[in-house]
């Protein structure tokens, strides 16, 4: 510890000790009550806290965490042999060898840009300093041991000494030139001896971070780095996750490969982990603007569909109409309420979106759009992925292999677009099922063997197989299998069909032949329902409300879904048992967006013109027509009465058995 002055060592390792006894004596209490003495166990420590009571000591950590992390590591285990020692006799504990303390920046000064910068920002000049770094984890490595401390005695002088690895020098331990033992009259020995049974090895794992996507600018390319895990922090974290991680940033040299330059490339040592999955979904909504979103409900109390349909054309507004696609991707992005029945059973309350349209429609002007309103999301194309694809794959780097995490992975808690989703690698189309259903991915590569979460909204795009032709099934007209077709709640069909009266209103749109009046109204709303309020107010209805189904919209969804059963063929009823959940799903979703936390005959009535509009099932109404020519209506409240009536109508065939309904386990 050369960089230490000595005699500075016994006062900081004292004023360690007794922070410790003072702050945190439960923690060193409870881990004296673990019965294994050969674990390695976390003590946390928050750096605002060591701050206030005392502000050298944690300048020092902060400007030497090499030297002054592990001072505090032996404070550790001398506090809690002072604990143990005064602990009373009925108390079994036991003296531990290994007590690491971890420190947590959350709230301190350590959260300036200077001390956590973004991983593409990282320099020479953050090397020896404690570093926080934030990113998601796209590569995770086996669990390996290393020595991370051996004890050398002076032959001369019998002066004893630990010596620790280094990674510049690859592990090695570089003995000192002369004794460094620190007496009134200097040994100068020069020979030294390795004490067996002195060694310490420790748990090691590497695990690759890359920076978020969503903070970048357009053309940037997203950095990442090596992180280096040990003992207890090993094996908490998998590819997809969202990490916040505090550590010593240092160098390594990379491994000797043939005709490869051999360099140093930045490593942190991590000190502390914290996974953000649970907030990576959060959205702060202030006070203020929650109080408009309920003011704007009230406003349209009489009207409620014209005040749904008001926040409707925020969504995309560079495209003209399409009421019904912008209506399925709200509906999406929102999604329902997941259900767990008592053996453990998990229903998806994420919705899955395709739309099937023919070149010029739109199609991935909404993906793009959707991507911004979610707060994590991934784009990907069916062939331009990573070498991971959409799913996960095994690589070799540097010798071992690896888990690297793909798009559903990464957008796992989020929203995963994938443009010319009928263009994915054969590996993709085996695996992506069990991703988009059970939400996870089961992998067994190159002997690594896991199961990694993809809670992911996946809104995928294609164009079909050729022409269109409407008098063949969907999976002849896009080479998608029926299976795989038959996981996405809504498949859109925009087919770019000769309708005059619909080109006329479009080219005049485009234009700006309209009336200035409603050219003004149009951009009123936009500024009030932009893109940022529009996240907000996703955000805040999936995290405010949790919609339960009425008996009334029960019997509309189970009298529908009875309908399509009996008109379903042998071979279409796989689809319209996913079609329950689906308008479950839907209906959720629509009372949400509707600011409610009931699901009342509306959603439910709602959602059945959602399903209705999917060309993958038969329709019992007709007059809904082709998807790219929706357009909103001037009185949606009038224009619903008439459908309800219809829907209603057919619905009516059915004998009304409240029993018979089977949907008593999703409330």
């Amino acid at each position: 510890m050369n960089s230490c002055n000595e005699e500075e060592v016994p006062m900081r390792l004292h004023s360690a000790v007794e922070y410790l006894l003072h702050s945190h004596s439960d923690q060193l209490r409870s881990i004296i009550l673990s019965p294994d003495p050969k674990l390695h166990y976390p003590l946390f420590v928050d750096y605002a806290e060591l701050m206030d009571a005392d502000p050298p000591l944690a300048r020092l950590v902060f400007a030497n965490p090499t030297d002054y992390l592990r001072f505090f590591d032996q404070a550790a285990i001398l506090a809690h042999k002072r604990v143990l020692k005064d602990m009373v006799s009925h108390e079994k504990g036991v003296e531990k060898k290994f007590i690491h303390v971890r420190f947590n920046v959350c709230g301190s000064p350590l959260e300036f840009p200077e001390t956590f910068p973004t991983i593409g920002r990282v320099r020479v000049k953050h090397r020896g300093i404690l570093l926080t770094l934030k990113g998601t984890v796209i590569r995770s490595g086996a669990v390996k041991m290393y020595e991370g401390q051996r004890t050398y005695q002076c032959k001369k002088c019998k002066h004893m000494f630990p010596l620790y690895p280094e990674l510049e020098t690859r592990n090695s331990i570089t003995l000192p030139s002369i004794c460094p033992s620190q007496r009134s009259n200097p040994c100068e020995g020069t020979k030294f001896l390795c004490i067996e049974n002195t060694t310490v090895c420790h748990d090691y794992q590497e695990i690759k971070i890359q920076e978020s996507t969503q903070v970048l600018g357009v053309g940037v390319i997203p950095r990442s780095i090596l992180v280096i895990l040990q003992d207890d922090l090993v094996d908490i974290v998998k590819a997809g996750d969202d990490v916040i991680i505090t550590g010593i940033l240092t160098a390594k040299w990379s491994p000797d490969l043939k005709d490869v330059r051999c360099d140093l490339g930045p490593i942190l040592i991590a000190n502390h982990v914290r996974k953000t999955n649970e907030m990576k979904l959060e959205i702060d909504i202030p006070d203020d603007v929650a109080m408009k979103f309920k003011q704007f409900w009230l406003d349209f109390r009489d009207t409620p569909l014209k005040g749904r349909n008001t926040i409707l054309r925020g969504i995309c507004p560079q495209v003209f109409g399409l009421f019904t696609v912008k209506l399925a991707v709200a509906l999406t992005l929102i999604g329902g309420v997941q259900h767990v029945d008592a053996s453990g059973t998990k229903i998806r309350g994420e919705s899955h979106l395709l739309l099937v349209g023919d070149p010029g429609t739109g199609k991935s002007q909404f993906l793009k759009f959707a991507a911004k309103l979610s707060n994590r999301s991934v784009i990907t194309t069916g062939l331009g992925s990573t070498s991971a694809g959409l799913t996960v794959t095994a690589v070799k780097d540097g010798g071992e292999w690896m888990l690297e995490a793909g798009a559903l992975v990464l957008a796992d808690g989020g929203l995963c677009c994938i443009d010319e989703f009928d263009s994915m690698r054969e590996h993709d189309r085996a695996t992506i099922h069990e991703a988009m259903e059970q939400q996870t991915i089961s992998v067994a590569k190159a002997g690594l063997v896991t199961t990694l979460s993809t809670r992911t909204i996946v809104f995928g795009a294609t164009n079909p197989k050729g022409h269109y032709d409407p008098d063949q099934p969907l999976s002849v007209n896009t080479a998608l299998s029926g299976p795989l077709l038959s996981r996405f709640d809504i498949v859109l069909v925009l087919l770019d069909t000769k309708n005059p009266e619909w080109d006329a209103v479009v080219s005049s749109h485009i234009l700006g032949e309209g009336e200035y009046g409603n050219g003004k109204q149009d951009e009123d709303l936009a500024n009030i329902w932009s893109l940022s309020i529009l996240r907000g107010y996703i955000g805040y209805v999936k995290k405010h409300f949790k919609p339960v189904l009425t008996k009334e919209a029960e019997r509309v969804i189970s009298n529908y879904y009875q309908l399509q059963r009996r008109s379903a063929t042998h071979n279409a009823a796989r689809t319209t048992v996913r079609m329950l959940e689906s308008l479950i799903r839907l209906a959720q979703a629509h009372a949400r967006l509707m600011f409610r936390n009931e699901v009342t005959r509306l959603d439910a009535i709602a959602a059945i013109l959602c399903i209705e509009s999917s060309m993958t099932i038969s329709a019992i109404i007709d007059s809904i027509g082709n998807a790219l020519h929706s357009n909103f209506t001037e009185n949606p409240d009038e224009e619903y009465a008439k459908q309800e009536k219809l829907i209603l109508e057919n619905l009516s065939l059915i004998d009304e058995s409240p029993e018979s309904n089977g949907l008593e386990g999703f409330n």
